[in-house]
């Protein structure tokens, strides 16, 4: 007899969102993941995928680390007790050691702080921080022809077979 799981199905992902304009815009070189304060309107929101990373920035002030400009929209059912701002600063939640290593980083001439993903871990909403630094336009035209070049590798191989 088999038995059935209770667990969630394989294929579900954890991502909420995905900042795809932060891979095309810069050179990532470390990630960092960070925990969010959110009100619960926003967890609401964030499980419905009402978010938007693409104008997001991080930025550090007074030893902490702060998320702005991404874009949680509230549900229509949010509560009515609640002034629901979208765009508001949101803390991220980093140790000590992380958050001086990245300030340090991110004062270096050309490096700035990107939101990349936004996931699920253990019920929790995670953020995934990338220091990075600015493409040029030829850099961003090599690294289209980079991917054009594997694809068509890819069908060339895939036909081949």
């Amino acid at each position: 007899m088999r038995r059935v799981s209770k667990n969630k199905p394989k294929h579900e992902s954890n991502v909420i969102a995905v900042n795809r304009k932060s891979r095309h815009d810069y050179f990532i070189e470390e990630t960092v993941e960070a925990g969010l304060v959110l009100e619960g309107w926003e967890v609401k929101s964030l499980r419905a995928g009402r978010v938007s990373l693409a104008e997001g920035y991080v930025v550090m002030r007074r030893g902490e680390a702060w998320l702005i400009g991404g874009n949680i929209q509230p549900l229509s059912s949010a509560s009515t007790h609640v002034a629901c701002d979208p765009v508001r600063t949101r803390k991220l939640l980093l140790h000590a050691k992380e958050i001086a290593r990245l300030t340090g980083a991110a004062d270096r001439e050309g490096y700035t702080l990107v939101p990349l993903k936004m996931h699920w871990r253990r019920g929790r909403a995670k953020l995934d921080i990338g220091l990075a630094k600015g493409k040029k336009n030829y850099d961003k035209r090599e690294t289209q022809k980079q991917q054009d070049w594997k694809r068509q590798k890819e069908r060339l191989l895939k036909h081949r077979v």
